[in-house]
């Protein structure tokens, strides 16, 4: 089912989601499964899972010249989706990504979903390499989110890479775009990001999930603003709890957010780890049921691979 269905089914009530990561090369399904299983019992419609691509260094060889070698990648995210389907009988939410991937690459992806009855994606520029100072799209791959849109919203309608083939059946993925209540960190202001992401919604894609953010203030004026440039597609909010003490630091440095004051503080104050992530889940906790009140229609958490701040927060309101 399509994630803007279960928004239709849902007939005004909050529903609860989250998004993992796929586990690190070595592991396998039963770790990610030990993350899942505590989370079920609240009934997430549709579960997220991100793609992230591989890290890697240049290492000299004896004879001086660079061998590229792979320090760290994650499984498929395909099969990763296809296996949680099959196992929870829930929808899946796929992130596809411009880096990393041709044109050609990402249509047999969506073939693959397409066959496995996998009805959303989530479309995204993605991060580009830690070698790299900008992102630099693979040869004959995607330098935008809009770009990807437009691949998917063509298959959609039938339309593929090689367009002598006429038996080609259309598929039908429900588009997920990410938004940015602080602007993302590469637009040089609010106004600019709106008009890209109206574009995106314009091209076809039918919802929005946020960066995560801590001050609901935020995400009010961003839906606001949104509104406003006639973006009239759900809004999902992304949410964090806060775990340890590092990711005061952290998370801005990363996510290009803000905590407020009154977050800082609190976790500054904590002796360690352990307290400092009850600061957090309260803190999340407070923001989902203001959230809940304005009507969001689904609370979507970022679980970090790690399901158990997420827990709490989803026994307090669900």
């Amino acid at each position: 089912m399509k994630v803007t269905e279960h928004f239709q089914n849902a007939n005004g009530k909050t529903l609860f989601t989250f998004e993992i990561l796929p586990p690190l090369k070595g592991e396998n399904m039963r770790t990610l499964f030990s993350h899942i299983d505590p989370l079920m019992e609240f009934k997430p419609p549709f579960i997220d899972v991100t793609y992230h691509r591989e890290e890697y260094i240049y290492k000299q060889r004896e004879n001086g010249l660079l061998e590229k070698r792979t320090t760290r990648k994650r499984p498929g995210t395909v099969g990763i989706c296809a296996a949680i389907q099959n196992h929870y009988k829930v929808d899946t939410v796929p992130h596809l990504i411009c880096g990393g991937f041709s044109k050609e690459e990402t249509e047999n992806a969506l073939i693959d979903l397409h066959f496995l009855g996998i009805d959303n994606v989530l479309v995204l520029r993605g991060d580009c390499v830690k070698s790299e100072q900008r992102f630099m799209p693979e040869p004959d791959g995607h330098n935008y989110a809009s770009e990807l849109i437009g691949q998917v919203v063509n298959m959609n309608n039938g339309c593929y890479l090689d367009d002598e083939q006429a038996y080609h059946n259309s598929t039908d993925f429900c588009i997920g775009v990410a938004g940015y209540p602080e602007k993302h960190f590469e637009a040089p202001n609010m106004t600019s990001d709106l008009r890209w992401l109206k574009k995106k919604i314009e091209m076809g894609a039918e919802y929005i999930v946020t960066q995560m953010f801590f001050d609901n203030q935020k995400y009010f004026d961003f839906v606001k603003r949104c509104r406003e440039e006639g973006i009239n597609v759900p809004i999902i909010p992304g949410l964090k709890p806060m775990t340890t003490k590092t990711q005061l630091t952290l998370l801005p440095s990363l996510f290009h957010i803000e905590i407020p004051c009154d977050l800082a503080d609190a976790v500054e104050a904590c002796p360690d780890n352990k307290a400092a992530a009850q600061v957090g889940v309260e803190w999340a906790i407070q923001q989902s049921k203001e959230l809940m009140e304005f009507g969001v229609p689904c609370l979507h958490y970022y679980s970090m691979g790690k399901s158990e701040s997420v827990r709490k927060v989803a026994e307090a309101l669900f």
